[in-house]
């Protein structure tokens, strides 16, 4: 944790898949981080009498990516393989199967000498309802009617109940931190933290405890649900997410693509974390527009001609490059810019047009590799208080 490559790994994984009236689209990409630490399961059609049912997951690890990894191939049957979950009850099936699982791990880590951990944050959707489960700072967000109507909560030890839990333990939250250094409050495996005798599994000082939540689902107005891990949230409100995702699926309905625009976006935002997005589109997420795709042309064609112009009102003069022709264009009036993207979301347009008038100084792209010239763009994250949405109950 911590290290960084000298330039990011843009390299991305993507898959897609269709069924249960759902389309699925999902993105990930290792970037600054020296290993590629994220998981995540997606699938429509489950086993065992589910066969109208789907589960979606991401998982994001810390210290290695043991535990993500196995979480994320074994989680769903430690959940629907509980006796809750089979005598339909949902909802203690999966506070049981996270709790199992986490408790069946510990042998395969400690054999292995491996200290890494993993929050967690999967959705169930059956054919009249969504369960959502979060353990960590991977979050889920609902869009329905263009609006985000419901986000998972992060667990960070500075909330007070989980900061209570903690020194109830004989732990400390320094620099936000458990103990000066875990930034997340809840996670599968971190074992290391899970020694305190006397107290129970989610009495620890890290807990692998889920927060469960369920929502009727509504035909006509939920759009996307959207799986994240906070790569993608430290740098994108989930507004932000939503409204930029919301544009995109007026452009195409190609949702490997929208995924990749997501991270590629959060990327020049400044995100210096792995990022791993699932996104799932219900039967009312917006469809292609042929208003909205001329729209996008024009913009691009604006772009293309400001770079141009710029480029000339700057020919001759000592010290322009790459980087000061982003800092000039932050400042430009762009109308109809993607919302919630901004300008970073056009940076591979910007930089295949500088690359074309600009042959003999595209080498200067390489300088913004380690800044982010859209610092002012940046948006700052937040924590959403969902204890106040009642159209989610909590568990």
């Amino acid at each position: 944790m911590g290290a960084f490559l000298d330039t990011p790994n843009t390299e991305k994984y993507n898959e897609h898949g269709a069924g249960n009236d759902l389309q699925y689209g999902v993105a990930s990409m290792q970037g600054w981080r020296m290993e590629m630490e994220d998981a995540h399961c997606a699938m429509t059609g489950l086993e065992g009498g589910l066969s109208d049912w789907s589960y979606f997951a991401v998982f994001d690890g810390h210290a290695g990516a043991l535990v993500s990894a196995h979480s994320a191939e074994h989680l769903l049957d430690s959940i629907v393989e509980t006796d809750e979950f089979k005598s339909e009850d949902v909802i203690k099936g999966i506070h049981s199967g996270f709790l199992r699982l986490d408790h069946k791990m510990r042998d395969l880590l400690e054999t292995n000498k491996d200290k890494s951990g993993s929050t967690a944050v999967c959705a169930f959707i059956s054919p009249k309802h969504i369960y959502i489960a979060n353990c960590g700072d991977s979050r889920a967000v609902l869009c329905s009617s263009g609006s985000p109507v419901f986000s998972t909560r992060d667990h960070k030890p500075v909330l007070p109940a989980e900061k209570e839990r903690i020194q109830a333990a004989g732990g400390s939250v320094m620099v936000e931190r458990v103990n000066g250094s875990l930034a997340v409050s809840r996670a599968l495996g971190d074992y290391e933290y899970k020694n305190v005798e006397g107290r129970g599994p989610c009495e620890q000082l890290v807990s692998p405890e889920p927060e469960i939540f369920v929502r009727d689902r509504d035909m006509e107005n939920d759009e996307f649900l959207v799986l994240a891990c906070d790569g993608i949230w430290d740098v994108m409100t989930n507004k932000d997410l939503c409204d930029f995702i919301y544009s995109r699926l007026l452009l195409t309905d190609d949702l490997e693509a929208v995924t990749n625009q997501v991270i590629d976006t959060c990327l020049h935002k400044g995100s210096r974390d792995n990022m791993s997005i699932v996104l799932v589109t219900f039967p009312a997420a917006p469809k292609p527009s042929i208003e909205a795709q001329k729209k996008e042309a024009e913009l691009e064609t604006a772009i293309e001609r400001r770079i141009k112009e710029i480029v000339a009102q700057q020919e001759g003069k000592d010290g322009f490059d790459y980087l000061e022709l982003l800092r000039i264009l932050v400042d430009q009036d762009l109308p109809n810019l993607p919302p919630g993207g901004g300008l970073p979301a056009k940076q591979p347009l910007i930089e295949q047009v500088f690359r074309e008038v600009c042959p003999g100084r595209a080498k200067s792209i390489a300088k913004t590799q380690n800044v982010n010239p859209f610092e002012v763009c940046r948006a700052k994250p937040f924590f959403d208080q969902v204890a106040d949405d009642l159209s989610f109950k909590k568990f």
